[in-house]
């Protein structure tokens, strides 16, 4: 795993920022227009998170960008009580209509911008997983946020499983550069995560263990990150 290209350090300028708060109706776009996008099957991630939440009894889960729902319907398959939160309306209520009358009793369903606090108790959750959330259009600050609102909303022993896009990814460096290792291609905004970044967003937690594999086209490349609170 390399380290941060420290030639792309610099903070986003005003213009930057603009583009990266731009990604909502970006996004809610995308989602009406594209109903399945990816597929109705769980990722990888996906599956392995119920490996784990299973393995150790957890049931109360809470999903950050849920997206158009294909582990959150997993996930409640699997028995979880589940919390979707996505900033965008539309993915939520294709989630809703999958969900249907067999597995609405265990979802519920939030729309918020992940960069405000989240609206959860202290200690709601068992664990909290985020596929490719992370490495949206997230500035390190608000990284670094987010992830002190997932401590705070997890219980004693809790976990976090989140995945993203690291810097050995055929399209970190395409694109347009919006500071850090931020880049937009094809209006979409990416946040390439690197070892300082990982380490910087688990501070407050033990990083259990990093797996690299490969998603999609070109293909991804990813990173799976489990922490747990202690």
């Amino acid at each position: 795993m390399n380290q941060r290209d420290l030639n792309n350090s610099a903070q986003p300028n005003q213009d930057a920022l603009g583009k990266i708060y731009g990604q909502h109706s970006h996004w809610q776009n995308v989602f009406a227009t594209n109903p399945q996008m990816y597929g109705t099957s769980a990722s990888q991630a996906g599956f392995y998170a119920i490996s784990r939440f299973t393995t150790v009894g957890f049931t109360k889960i809470l999903e950050l960008g849920a997206g158009q729902g294909r582990d959150t319907i997993a996930f409640l398959r699997a028995g979880f009580d589940v919390t979707a939160v996505d900033f965008a309306n539309e993915a939520l209520n294709e989630i809703r209509n999958l969900a249907g009358e067999g597995l609405s009793q265990h979802l519920s369903t939030l729309a918020q911008d992940v960069r405000l606090p989240l609206e959860f108790a202290d200690q709601t959750f068992d664990a909290c997983y985020a596929h490719m959330l992370f490495t949206m259009a997230l500035t390190t600050k608000e990284l670094e946020a987010l992830a002190s609102q997932v401590y705070r909303v997890l219980r004693p022993g809790g976990m976090c499983i989140y995945t993203v896009r690291h810097i050995g990814d055929p399209h970190f460096r395409q694109g347009t550069h919006l500071g850090e290792n931020l880049y937009e291609n094809g209006g979409f905004i990416v946040q390439f995560f690197d070892n300082e970044l990982v380490n910087r967003v688990g501070k407050h937690f033990t990083i259990e263990d990093i797996h690299e594999f490969e998603e999609g086209q070109l293909p991804r490349k990813l990173w799976r990150v489990t922490m747990l609170k202690n």
